[in-house]
Formats: structure tokens, sequence, C-alpha cells
């Protein structure tokens, strides 16, 4: 492929790394990863509410990984407050988990920059053969679209097997009972799903430079001595 191609193709993988990194470091800050809707069950109970009278026991709650936002309605119109998950709900939600989630999302945001540095160098540069070099770009990318799978699987698995939204509706919550009604991820979580599809696009942006894959490469078999010399 001609200096020039593989020029263009590198520096459109650093721009996307580059808006990678930048996409996750302000979705992870923004409250808009998750949005629900939750039922008050106690005041619903108590009135045997059906139908349209459920509505008035059903409120909203929308939060991200730092913080949110929840409406409580119980019968006698909503009661909106915010929280954060540090410090307000350490002791209601599955900290280790969150943390890590939050990590996670620190070392995509520094990995992609890193990915999209050395996607500029190769551009433009000299690499090394090693961290720097074609294999280097395979690592980096590769250690972004790991970790960008695994900021969604553990949040969803956050919000659906430890079920996020009713700890959060319940903490510290002494004379109601509340449970999720209806939840949907927002756009915060699906721009994270962005985020792994565009580094998946960046290996392909490397294969079209006409770097192989690692350990792909054709191993050359030597023809023995022993069986040359039977030929002569």
């Amino acid at each position: 492929m001609p200096n020039r191609q593989k020029q263009v193709l590198f520096c459109s993988a650093g721009l996307l790394s580059l808006c990678c990194a930048l996409s996750a470091a302000v979705v992870t800050g923004l409250p808009y990863w998750l949005r629900g809707v939750v039922l008050c069950r106690t005041g619903a109970e108590l009135v045997n509410a059906t139908g349209a009278e459920l509505d008035q026991f059903l409120g909203e709650l929308s939060y991200g990984l730092f913080h949110g936002e929840r409406v409580k309605q119980c019968g006698l119109g909503g009661r909106p407050s915010r929280f954060s998950f540090f410090p307000d709900l350490l002791g209601g939600i599955p900290v280790g988990l969150h943390v890590t989630i939050v990590f996670l999302c620190s070392v995509v945001v520094l990995f992609s920059s890193v990915a999209s540095g050395f996607f500029f160098f190769n551009a433009f540069g000299r690499p090394y053969e090693t961290l720097q070099g074609p294999m280097g770009l395979y690592l980096w990318t590769c250690v972004c679209c790991a970790t960008s799978c695994l900021v969604l699987i553990l949040f969803a698995s956050e919000v659906k097997i430890h079920r996020l939204s009713e700890l959060i509706s319940n903490f510290r919550e002494e004379n109601f009972v509340f449970q999720t009604h209806s939840e949907r991820y927002d756009r915060c979580f699906w721009i994270f799903f962005l985020i792994l599809i565009l580094h998946g696009l960046n290996l392909v942006l490397i294969r079209l430079t006409g770097i192989q894959f690692p350990f792909q490469g054709k191993k050359d078999v030597e023809l023995s001595g022993g069986a040359a010399d039977l030929m002569y």
C-alpha cells in the first residue's frame, strides 16, 4: 500500500481514538446512563390502585455513575431529590462493582488517548517494532475494546442482577417500599457502546494498512539439509 494511503488510514484511526477518549471522559460524568420508572408498592397496595390510579404512584429515576435524580410518587405528589453515589449511597449499593466500572471507564479514556497518539506516531514518525509499532496498535486498540465491553457488561449486571434502581429508591426509606416498574438504558450507555464499535472499526483500519493480525504470520518452512542431500 502506498505510504500516503497508510497515513490517511492511520490519521483516521487516530481521530476515531481521540473522539472515543473525549466521549468516554464526558459520558462517565453525566447522569444519563439509565432512566427508569419506580412504583411505590406500599402506597399502591394501601388503596388497591389499578389502571389509571396506578399512575399516581409511579415515580421517575435517572442516574449515571456518580450522581442522579429521582422523583418519588406516593399518591400525594412528587418528591424530587438529587443524590450522589459518593458518598451518599456507599452503604446501599455494591461498592466494589461500581468502583470497578468507574475505574474501567478511566482506563478506556487513558488507553484511547494512548492509542490515538500512537496512530499519529505511526502515520508521521518511525516507530519501533514493539509497543509503538504495528503490534502496539493492535495491543492498545484491543485493550480499549475489551475494557469498553467490560464496562457495558458490568453496568448491565449491576442494574439487572443487583437491582441497582431498587437499591437507590429504597435507600434510607423507612415508610415506603419501591419497586422497579420499567427501566431502559439512556444515551450515555449507548454512546459507550458506540465507543466499542469505533475501536472495533480501528482494528479493521489497521488491517487495511496491510499489517497482519498478531500470531497470523506464516512461518517459512525450511527444507532440511538431509532431504536436499538425497536429491543429489
